[in-house]
């Protein structure tokens, strides 16, 4: 049997999805109180919502030892996707302690339960940078700095920890997905673009990163699960595009007025301070964070040599991945 971990999330219901497809048995943690019709929604895209009948969800925290090694009997791999992705400084201790403790929890059990192999979906904030223009590889090594959101922070922890169980003897594969493009809670991730977009987003900033679909990441995780790969990271990204062509993209796709006003460096700095000040005012989370401002402007790209070399996977074109998520959006 498989079990994944944050199966109500953008990347766990699609995968879900996948494994059921394939006919695998398949067990999902969630929290108690959590939205499981979200996952029912998900399968629907696909068009078939009811293959989620067949998911045998375990109501358990990651952070939670004992219900946690409940739902490891029996299992054989293991998808860890559960994360907590925040970029308001308030969320930082939070998301650390989510993030890496889960992690580290999700490897001692698989440890010791002996499973055959972990996939664990770490992130392209994990990775190093680069300065010169030139594409980030899986041998960047990640370095701390003040520029670096507590997300990066959280995620680079928590890659250190199944780094460690390779080191004690599990099998195990790490992911790398750039920003992943895909329908499901509109009001989180990169489904927030296509929500605001439609709202009459109107401005947009010159910087750039890599995009993938969903599916793609699927695919990817599976294909290495079922491979003898182990004990190396992957990046998942199909293409790196301007966040400025992306908003163009989502705006066609919508049939919405594309955003054409530039967000220069001294506006998005007073923009983020602003909103700083009115969530003060109405004890909300800022829409806009310094860090979510700032990574809006950088410019980074990513080769996905190694898993196309590796498993011959062919990526979705970022275009086709944003008319497919645009074409599952709900009505207005």
């Amino acid at each position: 049997m498989i079990l994944v971990t944050g199966g109500t999330g953008l990347v766990g219901s699609h995968l879900l999805w996948h494994l059921l497809q394939k006919g695998e048995r398949v067990r999902a943690i969630h929290r108690p109180g959590s939205d499981l019709e979200h996952v029912r929604e998900v399968f629907g895209y696909y068009g078939n919502g009811d293959l989620a009948e067949k998911i045998e969800w375990f109501p358990a925290d990651t952070l939670d030892l004992v219900p946690l090694n409940e739902a490891m009997e029996g299992i054989g791999k293991v998808y860890h996707c559960a994360a907590v992705i925040s970029f308001n400084p308030s969320d930082r201790k939070r998301m650390r302690k989510a993030n890496i403790k889960s992690t580290a929890n999700i490897v001692n059990l698989c440890l010791e339960h002996k499973v055959e192999k972990l996939c664990h979906v770490s992130s392209v904030s994990a990775l190093g940078r680069r300065y010169d223009g030139s594409a980030i590889t899986e041998n960047d090594l990640w370095k701390y700095s003040k520029k670096r959101s507590g997300y990066s922070v959280s995620k680079f922890h928590s890659e250190m920890e199944v780094w460690r169980g390779m080191e004690e003897g599990l099998n195990a594969v790490i992911v790398n997905p750039s920003v992943i493009i895909g329908p499901g809670n509109w009001s989180r991730g990169s489904a927030r673009f296509f929500t605001a977009v439609r709202k009459g987003l109107k401005y947009y900033t010159e910087g750039m990163t890599g995009f993938v679909d969903v599916r793609d990441v699927c695919r990817c995780m599976i294909t290495l699960m079922e491979s003898d790969i182990s004990g190396e990271r992957f990046i998942i990204n199909s293409e790196d595009i301007p966040y400025r062509d992306l908003f163009n993209m989502i705006a066609k796709a919508l049939d919405k007025p594309v955003p054409d006003t530039h967000a220069s460096e001294r506006l998005a700095e007073i923009a983020w301070r602003l909103e700083w000040l009115r969530s003060r005012f109405t004890w909300g989370k800022p829409r806009l964070t310094r860090e979510t401002a700032r990574s809006g402007r950088s410019i980074s790209r990513f080769s996905n040599e190694k898993i196309k070399q590796a498993t011959g996977h062919r990526f979705i074109p970022v275009e086709e991945a944003v008319n497919w998520t645009a074409s599952k959006m709900p009505l207005q």
